[in-house]
């Protein structure tokens, strides 16, 4: 109660100080909303999520991971229908290059902001741009929940990406440890409402060594469940040196909602990303170069439980060559 009527007070004194000042209606609508979300905590920002269109498009667009679209959509959508949920969700995409991760994340921006990666309030972190020098590690720890917290003031929904992790700079990461739990609040925010993806290729051994033990015992790859991969992608993250995750405590301490594998492609994917990025160039009817890239890409030399090298990630410069 104390805290609500310091918020009111202090929003009453900053209008009357913008009124005073005879400040422009379009700065005095901003910091209006800026004031609203003080006082209330229930700020949505631009916030338009799209449930079913996140679903749809991880269904029609995202190849050979059917565990990725079902923990996704899944925890996503438990996610937003707590009206004040207890801690952020917090997703850990695992994988090689090229299976999806990334482009997951925009399906995220788009269907929650409706825009892919444009919105304000998506942020998004690179260890070569934002976190280069290693010997900089404890700057960067203030730098980062300087960041967090200024971003989180501004809006509760707040989406936070960090990409590539298997080159963050160890003991970084865990700067955030704080806002991932049940406990920490920043002033003028509901922090749980957040959501925070890390995108790393650590663990894809692993995710790519289960993949061909269940193919070469005769199941379909359909029929690996979560538990299969889980505890090993966590272990593989904890202890790989000089990776983001490296003995970090917010995996010791299970702050990560859900270790989502992206297991590796096999050329019949390949074909379906080659079809899907001549459509996006009008050319669907092209199914023949959609054939021939497929086969021109690199697969790691299994017999018939071949694997794409790089998964779907040379397809456009493929199509651009034979189309």
């Amino acid at each position: 109660m104390e805290v609500t009527l310091q918020r009111v007070t202090m929003a009453v004194n900053v209008i009357v100080l913008m009124l005073c000042c005879n400040i422009s209606a379009v700065v005095f609508g901003f910091e209006i909303r800026t004031i609203y979300c003080t006082i209330s905590d229930n700020c949505e920002c631009d916030f338009k999520p799209n449930i079913r269109g996140l679903e749809w498009d991880l269904y029609k667009n995202l190849y050979g991971q059917h565990l990725a679209q079902n923990i996704v959509a899944e925890a996503v959508s438990n996610f937003l229908q707590k009206e004040n949920p207890d801690r952020p969700l917090v997703l850990s995409f695992h994988g090689a290059s090229g299976t999806g991760k990334s482009l997951v994340s925009s399906m995220l921006a788009r269907h929650l902001y409706g825009t892919a990666m444009g919105s304000p309030y998506i942020h998004q972190f690179v260890p070569t741009l934002h976190f280069p020098l290693p010997d900089r590690q404890q700057q960067y720890r203030i730098n980062l929940k300087r960041w967090i917290e200024g971003n989180l003031t501004n809006c509760a929904r707040s989406i936070f990406i960090f990409d590539e992790m298997e080159r963050m700079p160890p003991g970084v990461i865990d700067v955030l440890e704080p806002f991932l739990g049940p406990s920490h609040v920043v002033y003028q925010t509901n922090y749980r409402k957040a959501i925070y993806v890390f995108i790393s290729t650590t663990g894809q051994e692993v995710i790519h060594k289960v993949t061909m033990e269940m193919r070469k015992a005769g199941h379909d790859r359909e029929e690996i469940q979560l538990q299969d991969l889980e505890e090993l992608i966590a272990e593989a993250a904890f202890s790989t040196n000089n990776t983001g995750f490296y003995h970090s405590r917010i995996i010791s301490m299970k702050l990560i909602s859900s270790f989502v594998p992206f297991l590796p492609l096999c050329q019949h994917h390949v074909r379906r990303c080659a079809q899907r990025e001549l459509c996006q160039r009008g050319e669907c009817h092209r199914v023949d170069v959609a054939e021939v890239v497929s086969k021109a890409m690199c697969y790691t030399s299994n017999h018939e439980h071949q694997f794409s090298c790089t998964g779907c990630k040379q397809v456009p410069a493929k199509v651009n060559v034979y189309l």
